[in-house]
Formats: C-alpha cells, structure tokens, sequence
C-alpha cells in the first residue's frame, strides 16, 4: 500500500477527477466511509454525535458523514468553523434532513459548543485536512481550547469517541509536526492511502486506530509514488517455499560475528532469531573465552571461536580465520554486541573488505566501527543490509539525532541512495529503504520492543531470509514485519510493560506461520 504526502495526494485527486472520479464523488465515498467506520463502533440510534466542520474539503467530508449518520437514525448536530454555507450542497443536504447547526462566528462565549462537547458520545472532527501546514490561531485556537477544556473535565466514562477525518486537525500531513491543540483521535479515517505524518512523531501518537478508507481513485495512479507500507500478503508472497525433501543446506548458512565480554545476550539473541526464521544452519563467531558460555546457552548453533585482543573482545588475529570461513556461508552478520575495542574496530574495517559473494548485514557496533572513517561505505559491496538505530545513523551521516528523527524516512532514502545499500532505520515504524529511492514503512510502534537486545532480534531475523535467498531489500522488509507482528503477539499475550527481547524468539514461527497462512 503506498504512502503519500501532501502533494502526491492533491495530485491523485486531480488524475482521479480527470479519470472521471469526480471530486464530489470522492467527497461521498469519504463521508460515507467515517460513517461506516462509526457504524461499526457504536450503535448509532439516537447517539449524540457533534460533528466540528471547517472551510475545506475536509468539512464537506463531514457534512456527507453527517447525513448518513443522521439517515441512519443519529442525533447529529453540526459546528461550523469559517465555513461558507450559501451554495454548499453537501450543507443543505443536512440542513434538510433537519440537522442542527451552530456557527461560530455567532456562539459568543462558545456556550453552545460547551454543551455539545459535554453532551456528545462521538465527535467527530472535520475541521483541517492534509493541506493545513500553519499554526492554528485566531477563532480555530478559540475553537479547539474550548473542546480540550470541556473533554478534561469529563470522567472517562463520559469522554466521546473522537474521529478524525483523514488526519487529526493541527497535524502536518508531511512531517508529523502537530500542533499544541491538536485533538488526540481514538480513531482516524484516513482516505484511498495513509499519509506520510501518520507514522511520523509526534503526530503518530494523535492518531488512533488507523483506517484505509477507498474513495475511488484509480490505483494505477499511483504506481509512480515510492513510499508505501509493509503489508502481510506482500511479505506471504516473498517468504522462501519450503521443499519436503530440503536439508538444511538449501535453506542457507549464516555466520553471525557478535558478542563481547559485556554483552554475550546479543550473540545469543542473534543467533536464536536466525535459526527462528528458518536459516539451516548458523555458525557462532565469537571471543573464544566467551565461547563455553554461548555454547551453554545455543544448542542449535556451531560455533568458531576466535583469538582475542584481550578477554572478551575480539582482535586482528581472528580476520585469517574469518577469511577461510566465509566461503563456507550465504550470508555474514556482523556487530551485535560486538563492543567498541579498538581492535574489534580494526577487525570489523578490514572483514567488510573481504565480504563477497556472500550477502551481509551490518548492526550496532559493526556500524558504529564504520562511522568516522573516511568514505566507509566505498569499501562495502553494493546491495547489503545496514540496520541503524537513530543514533547510529546519526555516527555515520555525521548529522544531529534530531535531524534524523525529524526527517527519518528522507534521511532513510538518502542513506541507502548514497551508501547504495539498503538501509534499515529502526524505531517504531521502522523505515526499509533501497537505493534507487524506494521507503518501505513497518506497520508497527510498539513501546515493548522498546528493550535491549529487540535490535539483535531483528538483526538476526533479516540474516535469517537472506540466508534463505531472499534479496535483500524482500529480506529486510519480511524481517522487519515479523519481527514486528511477534511483538505484537507477545503484547497481546503479556501487556507492553515487562516484555523482553528474548520473548519475541518463540513468537517469531507464530508470526510466520500466520503470515504464510494468507
């Protein structure tokens, strides 16, 4: 499913109006389906719904959802904000159904406003879609101070159900920027594709549950656009076949180079998440005093043990025997836990110059060897897999943390363009992004991944597919979405509070086999 921002968005509508799905067409299936969407929640008889309308399209998608709901035997009444009312059709329509209306330009005091917030169960907000960019002011700050006070002083029980249509008023569809009034929506209907602010923060947090609605407009349209969404029939459609008469060769070898004194979790969670996902076979390359501990601990994985710098860390004299090894696998993980040593950073500068044929992935301080040095990426091959958090992103483009969490799918884009890698940013709403430009947005936030050691979990569910054959850019996005929905599982399961790394490894088969399922 694409992701569009603003002005792709006006441009589908202007191809859709030009195909012959008029505006006003698309206006009624956009009402309709916020109608449809309160339908499906609540019993709408005799439900007190306040609907808040503004100027633009975005009222007129208010004022169609008002007439179904009220045709479907709701108490609808209608606010309008700076709203010119004299030749809209989509107004007078409701105004012959009988459907109550206030302006407010002429509720002095906002009395009447008051009493509808208190008195409504749903409400519905209409006032600003996705071409508002400024700060709110003047009567719409007015407006929305006066909903914010009168929902605060309402018990939960009495608090309606808040919808925003297409995106929460004060939301910037682009950046996610929000502004300070901005209404926090239970549910936000959004229209033929999601936008972009939508799972951009902090506007992400003011959404809600998010609907998709279809408004018509052709899909060939859109074909040109190159941000989209992970979907499940998408990653179903990519997984490898699982042959009856396989051995472990044909669903791949993978080397994984992780863990130091600190941090053996790391390698352990690597590890398990690449056997989890399927590889046939995964090999341990580890600090040789660290190595009984793994082995302990890994029963399903072969281990090389290499020679340390000093206890726990691995040297330069491991880079000879990862040399001879690498011919033996598909696909080399490299960094979780690997700490910063001096030595480990020369070990990991010089292996990323002998990696190839075989397919790789760089996470956490394989990156962090990599960041300061001159050109590094020149010395990757093309078409690996890079997996920052925002921080490590931030250590190898050298740029601010806020510049990266401000912008994070461009920066995501433009990474991956010039490092000609596909690049991984982590977070919630993890961005997989390729080098020729293409952004694929995971579909989960998820506070309980929100832990140490969810990173190496994903690191070594990408391995995992691309041991398996995947190409890299199908790879990181099945890793990235499984990944995700397991944390999903555990968080139905457990509750978000307390979950743990090592909790996502057996749900990781559970999120495959619901997906393979489709």
């Amino acid at each position: 499913m694409k992701v569009v921002n603003a002005r792709e968005m006006r441009e589908l509508e202007q191809g859709a109006d030009a195909a012959g799905v008029s505006y006003a067409m698309m206006m009624e299936s956009a009402g309709h389906a916020v109608a449809e969407e309160i339908k499906r929640r609540r019993k709408v008889k005799e439900l007190p719904i306040l609907i808040l309308l503004g100027p633009g399209n975005n009222g007129g998608d208010g004022l169609v959802a008002a007439r179904y709901l009220k045709e479907a035997g709701a108490d609808v009444s209608l606010y309008l904000w700076n709203r010119r009312v004299a030749e809209d059709q989509n107004y007078r329509l409701a105004r012959e159904l009988k459907i109550p209306a206030v302006e407010e330009a002429s509720d002095q005091g906002h009395g009447r406003l008051k009493e509808a917030v208190v008195w409504c169960r749903v409400l519905v907000d209409a006032l600003l879609g996705t071409g508002a960019s400024r700060p709110i002011q003047g009567p719409l700050a007015e407006v929305l101070q006066t909903v914010h006070q009168e929902l605060k002083g309402l018990p939960r029980s009495a608090a309606p159900l808040i919808v925003a249509v297409d995106l929460p008023s004060g939301m910037n569809c682009d950046t996610g920027g929000v502004d300070p009034l901005t209404l926090p929506a239970d549910i936000t209907v959004t229209f033929a594709y999601p936008k972009r602010g939508l799972y951009l923060f902090p506007g992400a947090e003011y959404v809600g549950e998010l609907v998709v609605a279809d408004i018509g407009i052709p899909p060939d349209l859109a074909q040109g656009i190159r941000t989209e969404l992970i979907t499940p029939g998408e990653v179903s459609a990519t997984l490898p076949r699982r042959p009856l008469g396989a051995h472990k060769g044909v669903f791949g070898k993978a080397l994984v180079i992780a863990g130091s004194l600190n941090y053996t979790g790391a390698a352990y969670l690597a590890c398990s998440a690449a056997s989890r996902v399927g590889a046939g076979l995964v090999t341990l390359a580890v600090a040789q005093s660290l190595y009984p501990i793994l082995a302990a601990k890994l029963a399903e994985i072969t281990f090389l043990p290499l020679p340390e710098a000093e206890p726990g860390h691995l040297g330069e004299e491991g880079l000879g025997l990862l040399r001879e090894a690498l011919d033996r696998y598909d696909v080399v993980l490299a960094g979780p836990g690997l700490g910063r040593h001096p030595a480990t950073v020369r070990l990991i500068r010089s292996l990323v110059t002998c990696i190839g044929p075989q397919r790789f992935v760089l996470d956490a301080d394989g990156l962090n060897a990599l960041a300061g040095a001159e050109s590094w990426w020149e010395a990757l091959p093309d078409e690996g897999i890079l997996t920052p958090h925002h921080g490590e992103m931030g250590r190898l483009l050298d740029i601010p943390l806020a510049e990266v969490e401000g912008e994070r799918l461009e920066i995501a884009r433009k990474a991956a363009g010039k490092w000609k890698e596909v690049v991984v940013l982590k977070g919630a709403y993890t961005a997989v992004a390729t080098p020729q430009g293409q952004v694929s947005i995971n579909p989960f936030a998820n506070p309980g991944l929100a832990t140490a050691g969810t990173g190496d979990v994903l690191a070594g569910a990408i391995a995992g597919f691309l041991a398996q054959g995947m190409p890299p850019y199908a790879a990181a996005k099945a890793g990235a979405y499984c990944h995700g929905l397991a944390g999903e599982l555990v968080r139905q399961e457990k509750g978000d509070m307390g979950m743990v790394a090592g909790d996502l490894l057996p749900a990781l088969p559970l999120a495959l086999k619901q997906i393979r399922a489709l």
